[in-house]
């Protein structure tokens, strides 16, 4: 081999291993940003909700807040992006009202999530906050079959079995170790139904905000901020503010925008990570870095778990990877197949015309 080929071809490799290590390293950031705006976002929610330095009892008012901040960071970014294009990437955003009440049976759905999970992490703790709200695959297995007639292998329903096991295990054991919660359990049962629900229905709506992921999060959380008003009416909350004795301390205010702040931040590095990687690798990102967050969790707050305690986050967590692992499986057969309809088809339609015969369409070809 020539020296200038073997200079060229040994060139073209360093440039493959780098454009490697770079998308590999890019992938380890996003995820690990992901983790950390997570599982940071629990800890200060925790915090805001329920803290002895606070004493606010005013979930309502901080989850209000926090769409206040993520409506406002949306306008702010489309403004930059307008300003400073090389520098930030938003979409523009023009308000219409019909798209607001388009998008207002979304966003009630919308509310009662963001509600339920700040509520379950009111009443439980962030060790078993994982396991509490730990019902959403099954929630949506069910909803899936009840909204939108498809069914579920059999392997999956088994997985959620699985799950179910682990989530009575572990609600089992909180009462064991005497720090169960029954408002804490209904809010994360509230929770996962309100997460599977509000991931059907943001499927059927994001078509009408032409699929654009922060249009529709712009849309939801408006309306969140119009409809917490009577609710916070309804239940006190704006007594319970105004008589609130730290409501002119700047440290409160300064956690009440980090919460607003990370709120906004995790749906972005949510879709950049399902955007580097894949919407599965996310699910077992996801479910790995809450298991991270329970060990983090009993080490801060100096939590002594039983064995039985940490087999329900084992089981729940085993019945989850089971279950993305299963759907891991029937998505690369369905894609197998298909793949295999299309060879069929070029191949017969290469066949035809070589025959000197009109190709049919590909759209007339029955598919199995």
């Amino acid at each position: 081999m020539p020296a200038t080929a073997y200079r060229v071809g040994a060139k073209e490799k360093l440039v493959k291993m780098e454009s490697l290590v770079s998308r590999y390293t890019k992938i380890a950031v996003v995820v690990a940003a992901y983790w950390a705006i997570s599982i940071s976002m629990v800890f200060v929610n925790k915090y805001l909700l329920s803290s002895e330095d606070l004493k606010l009892n005013a979930p309502l008012f901080i989850t209000w807040f926090q769409c206040v901040i993520t409506v406002l960071l949306c306008f702010l970014l489309s403004l930059f992006s307008q300003f400073l294009p090389d520098l930030v990437s938003f979409p523009s955003i023009k308000l219409d009202l019909r798209l607001c009440r388009a998008t207002l049976p979304l966003s009630v759905v919308f509310v009662c999530m963001i509600t339920f999970n700040n509520m379950c992490l009111k009443f439980v703790g962030v060790a078993f906050y994982y396991v509490g709200r730990s019902l959403t695959t099954v929630f949506n297995v069910l909803f899936t079959y009840l909204l939108l007639g498809q069914s579920t292998s059999f392997k999956a329903i088994i997985c959620c079995g699985v799950i179910i096991l682990g989530f009575f295990l572990g609600v089992d054991q909180e009462g064991a170790a005497g720090s169960l919660s029954l408002m804490g359990v209904f809010f994360g049962i509230a929770a996962s139904a309100s997460v599977a629900l509000n991931a059907i229905y943001t499927k059927k709506v994001l078509p009408l905000v032409d699929n654009n992921v922060w249009r529709l999060t712009l849309y939801n959380n408006i309306n969140a901020c119009v409809l917490f008003v009577p609710l916070m009416l309804v239940f006190g909350e704006v007594s319970e503010v105004m008589n609130f004795d730290k409501l002119n301390s700047v440290s409160f205010w300064y956690m009440m925008v980090v919460s607003g702040i990370f709120g906004f931040a995790i749906g972005y590095v949510t879709g950049l990570q399902i955007q580097v990687t894949s919407p599965l690798t996310h699910n077992i990102s996801g479910t790995a870095k809450a298991c991270a967050q329970t060990v983090i969790a009993c080490v801060y707050f100096a939590e002594i778990k039983s064995g039985l305690w940490w087999l329900s986050n084992m089981v729940v967590l085993a019945g989850s990877c089971g279950y993305t692992e299963v759907k891991r499986r029937e998505m690369k057969q369905q894609h197998d197949v298909a793949s295999a309809q299309l060879a069929k088809v070029d191949a017969m339609e290469k066949s035809l015309l070589k025959n000197g015969e009109e190709a049919p369409s590909s759209e007339k070809l029955p598919l199995v």
